[in-house]
């Protein structure tokens, strides 16, 4: 396989990269407010659903690594799947955004668990081939470096891009499609539909185009990886579970605070502009996490190591968790001086997005000369499901502190444009501000005191590692 990899691949590699996490963050950032805010859900219920769908994940991965693992079609083993997954995840997405106004109580709790476990289902149809395929289309070394950061970035840019536009577009559809004059419950009820409509369309377009022009060059021997091989390479190979745990403990206290930053805005900054404010504040957090990845991380690499900018990271977070308690705790009604936690939080959660995946890769290498086998798909196919488990764990976390804290609007068919924070007591907005911005902090020191105690390959050691393979490898 001698051929380079053209633009045109690359770009649509990358096209796909963004429709698929568009909906990812759809999904993992909406889906609570959904049917907990909207709708009247039990929060507790959410939570439980939410949890238990990221532990079914544990054994539907490994399973749907099998099947693709087996497939063998004139298209490929990845492409199919691909496709079959998108449009399937895609239609999901929009029945779960879309439940019928006549369910209610325990029938409505039934359709967000079922719609919700079918989506989890149907993303990972999707997700593991996308991934997976990387090694049937490219050469190794720095073409599929390059293309496997080119895809974390763009997948990057469909997290902003849906962080951004969410509400305000909500909003719009469901005043279009509902009439301006209907209740803001049912306005957003609509909006939810018809967004997640678009962006379902979206998907399946971008992922067509990925299927054209990306095409399976070489059979790859795609080895899937059951949960007890995944535990047991983990459990042989110290620094993988060192970085998996940090994974796991960094995205719960980031993923805290995505799941409660709209019930922030909605319900203690308050104010009648309470949507716009939230969209800028997220276009704002949106563009630094895209310059942190695409520009930040590689400005400071120049000058640290990775581990060093990992803990530059961690204590950009920390700062940016304790000025926003800070200032939300004041009487500041300014959106511009949110920017300034926000600054440190977003750009933070770019840079160790980058770097959550250069551990990983480190850490395959190590296994291979420490144990003599190389579990590279096995510590990737588990940085899928612990993803997974840190978002299922942080938003029941989140519902459950937003049933503590009795927040949410009851009222059926208010007003629209209206200020919900007026209904509030202080206690209750102290509480959303101590549980997005203290539980994270927890999270994030012990993060560094783990990773400074237990990871140990400093890029001197990864360079002995690669000497050592290549001396191997042509043995």
């Amino acid at each position: 396989m001698n051929e380079k990899l053209t633009t045109g691949a690359k770009v649509s590699y990358g096209l796909g990269a963004v429709g698929k996490d568009m909906v990812y963050m759809l999904s993992a950032s909406y889906v609570l407010y959904y049917f907990q805010d909207v709708l009247g859900v039990s929060a507790v219920a959410m939570g439980v659903i939410l949890l238990v769908a990221r532990v079914f994940d544990a054994f539907n991965d490994p399973i749907m690594g099998m099947i693709v693992a087996k497939t063998k079609t004139r298209w490929g083993k990845f492409r199919p799947w691909l496709l079959i997954g998108t449009v399937t995840n895609a239609f999901i997405l929009y029945l779960m955004f879309s439940a019928p106004p006549a369910l209610s109580g325990s029938g409505l709790v039934a359709y967000a668990a079922v719609t919700y476990i079918l989506w989890g289902v149907t993303y990972t149809m999707m997700d593991i081939p996308y991934w997976s395929m990387i090694p049937a289309f490219t050469e190794g070394g720095r073409e599929r470096e390059g293309l496997t950061t080119l895809a974390r970035s763009c997948a990057g840019v469909g997290s902003a891009i849906i962080t951004i536009v969410t509400v305000l577009s909500v909003a719009a559809l469901g005043k279009l499609f509902a009439g301006a004059d209907a209740g803001d419950k049912i306005i957003e009820r609509t909006g939810f539909s018809w967004f997640s409509l678009i962006i379902a369309a979206i998907f399946i377009l971008f992922i067509i185009i990925t299927c054209i022009n990306v095409k399976e060059k070489s059979t790859v021997d795609m080895k899937a990886a059951s949960v007890g091989e995944m535990f047991r390479a983990l459990i042989a190979n110290d620094q993988a579970m060192t970085v998996v745990i940090a994974i796991v403990v960094v995205n719960c206290s980031i993923y805290i605070t995505s799941n409660l930053v709209i019930y922030f805005f909605k319900y203690d900054f308050g104010g009648v502009g309470w949507k716009g404010d939230y969209t800028l504040f997220s276009t704002f957090g949106g563009g630094i996490q895209i310059l942190a990845m695409m520009l930040l991380y590689p400005f400071l690499r120049r000058f640290m190591n990775s581990i060093q900018i990992y803990f530059v990271s961690m204590f950009m977070a920390i700062a940016g968790y304790i000025s926003l308690l800070v200032l939300a705790s004041t009487s500041m009604q300014s959106i511009y001086l949110l920017f300034i936690p926000g600054f440190f939080i977003f750009g933070a959660n770019g840079m160790l997005a980058v770097l959550t995946t250069v551990f990983l890769a480190n850490t395959v290498d190590y296994g291979e000369v420490k144990n003599g086998r190389r579990d590279e798909s096995v510590i990737f196919s588990m940085q899928t499901f612990v993803v997974k488990l840190a978002s299922g764990i942080s938003a029941f976390i989140a519902a459950v502190a937003l049933d503590v804290l009795n927040l949410s609007n009851e009222t059926e068919n208010a007003a629209t444009d209206i200020d919900y924070s007026q209904g509030i007591e202080n206690a209750q907005k102290m509480g959303l501000r101590m549980v997005m911005t203290l539980i994270p902090v927890a999270g994030l020191v012990f993060a560094i005191i783990w990773f400074r105690q237990k990871y140990i390959l400093t890029d001197e050691k990864v360079e002995e590692l690669s000497r050592k393979l290549k001396h191997t490898h042509y043995e």
